[in-house]
């Protein structure tokens, strides 16, 4: 493995223009090492080189995390502007950032099918991914900063953000349409049942592969581990309050370098991805590729804690910190359970039969606590987690079906 690392490394730093092989073992060690490598391009960039419109906004949370979210207000093929759209927004889910709702492109992207179909699109990000990594006083050096699960995703990030872009859009809208894949899921359940307030702002959520009660999720590498992290513990004291994958500008370039469509690793980087999707990839190979450009995006590792205390209790509940904290904290020596049932929005679930990660007899559980759920079945036998974004087939599939759900609702105001 260290032999094929440095393989890569030699050809994409030799291709940057650096003229000392025998230097390369020092950018390992440097967290800011100065390597000409072309600079990533944004989710902005990438919606930019489209044609369409796109803006930046940092919107601050309500314990000072400062995340950007990307906005398509409106399509240059409509030149819809001054019309009424709907507000739209869309989160990613573990691993993932905002570039997750762009890898079909222009033509088969739920993020350009909805704003080509009038809407105002917003494009969302969580805290410690790619664009959720200032906060008003702390530094990401600052174990403080990674003190976070998806829980805290969903109560302050997905709030903020919903505030933000109904104060933003300037047409005296209420609510929006919420569209979540994977964790970002379990945020958004998080919000509408522990701020049950939220769901008068909620007019259709359509979660992808949802995630919340998680026994019977059939994920090898959860599994595996959950046993030993997903209870309090010297192992997760010490694997707590961290990042996951810790960041390093250097290799963030030169993955990007790397995949890039210019790069003679090309395709390598697509051949590899779809190594990892499986002989039955439904998966767009471009997809794919830019997915390898710009994931894994950065992640605190209690989101992943977070996750397998649940398989072990098999509840949908708060972060446990253990006994003592969780007296102080919640006055119990347990934590809560998130009260689904207090979930009034109208949730559409989308589940398949062969997704690792969300077990259908878990959908069925959440299912039956939603007081307002629609389920969409997915039968193909080759559906995978990813697939909701990036399958050859999703604009048919899964854009249209929820464009149209969300067009029925407008028609009926």
């Amino acid at each position: 493995m260290k032999t094929w690392f440095l393989f890569v490394l030699l050809i994409v730093v030799a291709k940057a223009g650096v003229p000392q092989p025998t230097e390369l073992l020092k950018y390992l060690f440097d967290s800011d090492p100065k390597l000409l490598l072309k600079p990533k391009l944004t989710t902005a960039d990438r919606i930019a080189a489209h044609g369409y419109p796109v803006e930046s906004h940092h919107i601050i949370t309500e314990d000072g995390y400062n995340i950007t979210a990307f906005r398509m207000p409106y399509s240059h093929k409509l030149q819809n502007q001054k019309d009424f759209r709907p507000i739209v927004l869309l989160l990613h889910g573990l691993f993932c950032s905002s570039d997750f709702w762009i890898l079909n492109g222009p033509n088969d992207a739920l993020s350009f099918n909805l704003v080509d179909a009038g809407y105002d699109v917003w494009i969302l990000n969580s805290r410690g991914n790619t664009y959720g990594r200032k906060h008003i006083s702390r530094s990401t050096n600052h174990p403080y900063f990674w003190r976070f699960s998806w829980h805290e995703i969903g109560f302050y990030d997905i709030a903020a953000q919903i505030d933000y872009a109904l104060a933003t859009n300037g047409q005296g809208q209420k609510s929006v349409h919420f569209v979540a894949h994977s964790q970002g899921t379990s945020a958004f359940f998080v919000l509408t049942s522990a701020r049950p307030e939220y769901n008068e702002k909620i007019k259709t959520a359509h979660t992808m592969a949802p995630i919340a009660y998680v026994s019977n999720m059939s994920d090898k590498m959860l599994t595996r581990m959950a046993p030993v992290l997903g209870h309090q513990n010297a192992v997760t004291a010490a694997f707590s309050d961290q990042e996951f994958l810790p960041h390093n500008e250097f290799f963030t370039k030169l993955g990007y370098n790397a995949c890039n469509p210019n790069s003679m690793l090309h395709s390598m980087c697509s051949a590899m991805a779809f190594m990892f999707e499986g002989s039955e990839s439904n998966a767009n190979r471009s997809a794919v590729t830019i997915m390898a450009e710009t994931h894994p995006a950065g992640l605190s590792t209690n989101q992943m804690l977070h996750t397998m205390q649940e398989h072990q209790s098999g509840r949908f509940c708060w972060y446990d910190h253990g006994k003592a904290k969780n007296l102080k904290l919640y006055s119990q020596e347990t934590p809560p359970d998130y009260i689904v049932e207090q979930i009034t929005a109208n949730v559409h679930l989308w589940y398949c039969d062969t997704d690792p990660a969300v077990a259908v007899e878990d959908v069925e559980i959440l299912a039956s606590k939603l007081p307002n759920r629609v389920k969409h079945h997915i039968t193909d036998p080759t559906w995978a987690h990813s697939d909701y974004v990036t399958h050859i087939d999703v604009k048919r599939l899964i854009n249209e079906p929820i464009i149209e759900i969300m067009n029925q609702y407008e028609e009926a105001l």
